[in-house]
């Protein structure tokens, strides 16, 4: 298959995105939540049979959001795909797909490409973690004290074959993947995530796959009255005060409230529900707040924030529950909760966020990660460096 790579429109990008729920990472909005990087939207043609073109002349088969990072004072960049590009993974060659968007990016100026295939690697089941957390250790018999807790050692309950196979594309075409040493959540964007599977289930089910201690805490939110509404744009202050809380609980550096502004500004403009705000009240009170981004069929839990106080009436996982019921109520087939990292050690700090999410009985799913492509060597390496030093 002969395919050609040209800059689209944003609608037809948005058009084509849309249709198979891909990630909000990839949707045209995004360029413009990210105003520090220049936006281009790419699309894949496949030439016309016969014709000889090398303009692309037939549909529209693949789409693709690059963020452009200039390098200081020359005009090179780092090309990324983040969660992109939207491709069909599983047909044909890689190289058909993947070398015309090397050499358009190469003419655009870039000296390295980094993207993010949303391609299944495994899945675990929440039953398969809670064991292996319950065990202390991931091994048997003399292999037990060579694991260490990680998320990664667990065997899985699903491997897509597929995957393995796409690795082995990407390696042959001299793409390279950073390998993750530590516990956390890998690449630039999440490369572990935990899902809440929803299609052709009724809400009565998705509660009752929940843990008892999470079912407990959403009857108890509801017996203190707390109260989950949507909010809008005025109501990002008061989200973006206990995202501040959070960050200095949780020890992460907090994103400015413009930066939530410009987001909410740029996704509700390109369609009224990309974007939703959500707010838990108590006595009039807000105590959590978390942001919703929904895709087609697939949506997300992207920002979310709580106060240290009243704790006890559990309002996160009040405003939980009402996302996902309304994401199901959007027809959405799965509920995404976003990055995990694969510590399944209770001692790590970053421990709680993966205890949180089991509760809800879904599945931790590995993508295959972040891929580099080194189109100037020298750069890249050198920008690798410049990284390392930060």
């Amino acid at each position: 298959m002969a395919l050609h790579v040209r800059t689209i429109s944003k609608e037809d990008h948005l058009a084509f995105v849309e249709s198979r729920s891909a990630s909000f990472l990839q949707c045209p909005s995004w360029g413009e939540v990210k105003a520090e990087w220049k936006a281009e939207s790419l699309g894949w043609y496949a030439n016309a049979p016969g014709t000889g073109s090398e303009n692309g002349t037939g549909p529209l088969v693949g789409a693709g959001l690059v963020l452009y990072r200039q390098l200081p004072r020359i005009r090179r960049y780092l090309a990324y795909l983040p969660e992109g590009p939207v491709i069909d993974w599983s047909a044909g060659e890689l190289s058909d797909w993947l070398e015309p968007l090397v050499e358009h990016l190469r003419r655009r100026g870039a000296f390295s490409i980094k993207m993010g295939p949303q391609v299944t690697a495994r899945r675990w089941t929440a039953d398969t973690i809670k064991a292996a957390i319950a065990a202390g250790e991931t091994g048997d018999g003399a292999e037990r004290t060579k694991h260490t807790k990680r998320l990664q050692d667990v065997p899985a309950d699903a491997t897509d074959g597929t995957a393995l196979r796409i690795t082995d594309q990407l390696r042959s075409l001299g793409w390279r993947q950073d390998q993750q040493t530590g516990p956390g959540f890998g690449d630039v964007q999440p490369r572990y995530v935990f899902q809440l599977p929803l299609a052709g289930r009724s809400l009565d089910d998705v509660l009752a796959g929940f843990n008892q201690l999470w079912r407990r805490n959403v009857k108890k939110a509801a017996k203190e009255k707390v109260e989950v509404v949507r909010g809008g744009y005025d109501d990002l202050p008061a989200f973006h005060h206990l995202y501040r809380i959070t960050a200095e609980r949780d020890r992460f550096t907090p994103r400015a409230l413009s930066y939530f502004q410009r987001m909410y500004r740029a996704m509700t403009a390109e369609h009224p529900d990309r974007l939703r705000l959500y707010l838990a009240r108590h006595e009039g009170e807000v105590l959590a707040a978390t942001t919703m981004v929904t895709v087609g069929r697939h949506s997300w839990y992207s920002y979310g924030a709580s106060a240290t106080h009243k704790r006890e009436v559990r309002p996160s996982n009040a405003i939980q529950w009402q996302m996902i019921q309304d994401a199901h109520a959007m027809g959405a087939e799965v509920y995404d909760l976003r990055g995990i990292s694969d510590t399944l050690d209770p001692e790590n700090h970053l421990f709680g966020l993966i205890q949180f999410k089991l509760g809800t009985g879904g599945q931790a799913v590995e993508y295959l990660g972040e891929w580099d492509y080194p189109v100037n060597r020298l750069m890249h390496k050198a920008f690798e460096l410049y990284l390392a030093r930060r």
